[in-house]
């Protein structure tokens, strides 16, 4: 029971404010005594007959009259047995039998709504259970519960109040409150059927989430929530474009186009915006980089943190977030290093040039030794190690190893091993390695003696004595 005198609180607060909203605009029609007769009534004809032409008499308009007027004829009769006071008028012409009634009925209606309740909890199963757990049919039973139980109370009220609205209605034919409540009934339902929407979302937002756990691509996880997030703001807009009409009564076909016209300005001014939100669509689908692996954009190192509507989020090696839009990062080239099959080692070391041809093939040897069958090696790409060239200081060796998997921190300890391996081995066999020198070959040396030749006219001069 406290949930139910909860459930009418809120119902009644619900009830009030939409006829808060509604109330106004359906008592537009009202005139003012302001200016001339003819005037007033003028100003007035337009609404009446549009309040007129929206209270179109149903058959459940029709079905409360005849209960209305058999309500009466049965207080007619039950005053000549329990009194005078049965149909006796409270207000507006409603006697406290018809009042009863419509209590009886309102207590229908409670009982209605707590009927269907104890139903779906019934076959909805263990409410403990997680979400991602639970099947499909728990899941819609519990989307519906809430929802539906603020449809059977805003259309309850309505048929309640039904065998009334008689009692409102002007000499004119129209009737205000009945509109009033209409409109209110008619948003109450349009809330309800958009809250359960609303829930059903929720509902796929799970199963999708099931889907991206199973993926190995992190995008798919990014992709989720932006699927549930357009869901909700398409169930929004419409929901408001249908609240709105009925609120207002404007035709949906005549303010989509004006949606259409305003959508045109809006996107030209905020054109940038659109762009991005495409260039986001296509790094969803294109899928050139993952959440978590490290890229290389705009010469810009680092690792995807996240990708948004807007942009995408890269956490660079110093640390630094960067912020890059998805239109830019879309027409940008980028170099996907988290996507690489192994990291290759390319060096080149180089021995001095008075090594003796035997121990510059030894060297050679030596690293092929050290490289062979080593650790992260693929049987498709062996180590290559060769003396290549001639160097302006140096004897060249060129190495190229590739190293799987790809785990930079894994290939640096190997990487450290192998190099002391080399210092040691070339260490043990005498071969230097050569750095940046530069010979000096001096004049009269064993290879080159100094050869000093006198000019024949300078010999004649001193031989003469006339020599200077």
């Amino acid at each position: 029971m406290p949930d139910c005198r909860r459930q009418i609180i809120i119902f009644s607060v619900f009830f009030m404010f939409a006829l808060g909203l509604v109330l106004p605009g359906a008592l537009w029609g009202q005139t003012e005594k302001a200016g001339k007769e003819g005037t007033v009534k003028a100003a007035a004809s337009q609404p009446v007959a549009e309040a007129k032409k929206e209270l179109q008499p149903t058959k459940l308009d029709r079905a409360g009259e005849k209960i209305s007027d058999g309500i009466d004829r049965f207080g007619q009769k039950a005053a000549s047995q329990l009194g005078g006071w049965v149909k006796a008028e409270v207000f507006e012409g409603i006697t406290w039998i018809k009042l009863l009634f419509c209590l009886l009925l309102l207590f229908v209606v409670a009982v209605t709504e707590r009927l269907m309740q104890a139903v779906i909890r019934r076959h909805q199963g263990d409410p403990t259970v997680d979400m991602e757990k639970a099947p499909i049919r728990q899941l819609v039973l519990e989307a519906l519960s809430r929802p539906l139980s603020l449809f059977i109370w805003v259309y309850g009220v309505y048929v309640v109040l039904v065998p009334l609205f008689v009692h409102f209605r002007q000499p004119d034919g129209t009737n205000f409150i009945h509109l009033a409540v209409q409109k209110a009934a008619d948003v109450g339902a349009a809330v309800a059927i958009i809250w359960f929407t609303m829930r059903l979302v929720t509902i796929v937002d799970v199963q999708l989430q099931k889907w991206a756990a199973s993926t190995k691509s992190t995008m798919d996880d990014i992709l989720v929530p932006l699927v549930g997030k357009t869901l909700r703001v398409f169930i929004l807009i419409i929901g408001g474009i249908i609240v709105l009409q009925n609120l207002t009564g404007v035709k949906i076909a005549p303010l989509l186009a004006s949606l259409g016209i305003g959508g045109l300005a809006v996107a030209l001014a905020a054109r940038e915006s659109i762009a991005n939100f495409f260039g986001t669509l296509t790094i969803l689908f294109d899928k050139p980089f993952q959440v978590g692996q490290r890229i290389v954009i705009n010469d810009f190192d680092g690792i995807v943190e996240s990708v948004g509507f807007r942009s995408t989020r890269i956490r660079t090696l110093t640390g630094h977030l960067l912020t890059i839009p998805n239109e830019k990062v879309v027409s940008s080239t980028v170099e996907n290093i988290g996507m690489r099959p192994h990291i290759r080692w390319l060096t080149n070391i180089g021995i001095t040039y008075d090594t003796p041809t035997e121990k510059v093939e030894k060297a050679v040897e030596v690293i092929r030794e050290i490289l062979a069958e080593h650790e992260g090696m693929n049987a498709d790409f062996p180590p290559r190690v060769f003396f290549n060239g001639f160097n302006d200081f140096s004897l060249n060796i060129m190495i190229v190893v590739w190293y799987h998997p790809p785990n930079y921190w894994d290939y640096q300890g190997w990487l450290q091993k192998v190099c002391l391996e080399i210092m040691r081995r070339f260490e043990t066999e005498g071969i230097d390695f050569a750095f940046p020198t530069r010979t000096v070959h001096l004049a009269n040396d064993d290879k080159r003696q100094l050869k000093i030749q006198m000019l024949d006219a300078f010999t004649t001069k001193i031989s003469d004595g006339t020599g200077g």
